[in-house]
């Protein structure tokens, strides 16, 4: 991942904190911060397909975030000094997390919507839509996964040997 040229060359970048079943952030977190990128984490408004893209202040700062009732670490909801990405200078690039992915770009998540429906804030902002790249276990990959008119294409699937 750290090697991959759309990160060198990406400023602002997004990434979800993982649930111990999705491809670990943390060492890429770190690297974000070593570079001396800035860093944007999920906070997701329950009851809602609503998210919201946060600066993190370090990777230290984790320790620092509530964890939620779905076991996410993320900013609180009274947490109003974060700056959002898109309130600022937008987004270079955006992780994405997924339960299964295909060849096409197609993704499949956990069923609220959060990240389509922030991509389509994106395409609304002056910097327009950031890459997005999806971390993924090989066996993550299917032959085609289901979509709706909603679901946005994501531009580059990772994972092992890929």
């Amino acid at each position: 991942v750290i090697n991959h040229p759309k990160y060198q060359e990406s400023k602002r970048i997004a990434i979800f904190l993982s649930m111990p079943d999705e491809v670990q952030t943390e060492e890429i977190i770190k690297d974000i911060f070593k570079q001396g990128k800035e860093c944007f984490i999920p906070r997701y408004k329950p009851q809602s397909n609503h998210m919201d893209m946060l600066k993190l202040s370090s990777a230290e700062d984790i320790s620092s975030l509530a964890l939620t009732s779905w076991n996410i670490l993320q900013p609180s909801d009274d947490d109003n000094a974060r700056e959002e990405a898109l309130a600022g200078g937008g987004l270079d690039l955006i992780f994405m997390p997924g339960l299964a992915f295909d060849k096409k770009g197609n993704r499949l998540g956990r069923g609220k919507g959060y990240y389509d429906t922030y991509l389509e804030r994106c395409m609304k902002h002056p910097r327009g839509k950031p890459y997005t790249i999806a971390l993924a276990f090989r066996e993550q990959i299917c032959e085609s996964v289901p979509v709706t008119e909603n679901d946005v294409p994501i531009d580059e699937i990772l994972y092992e040997d890929c």
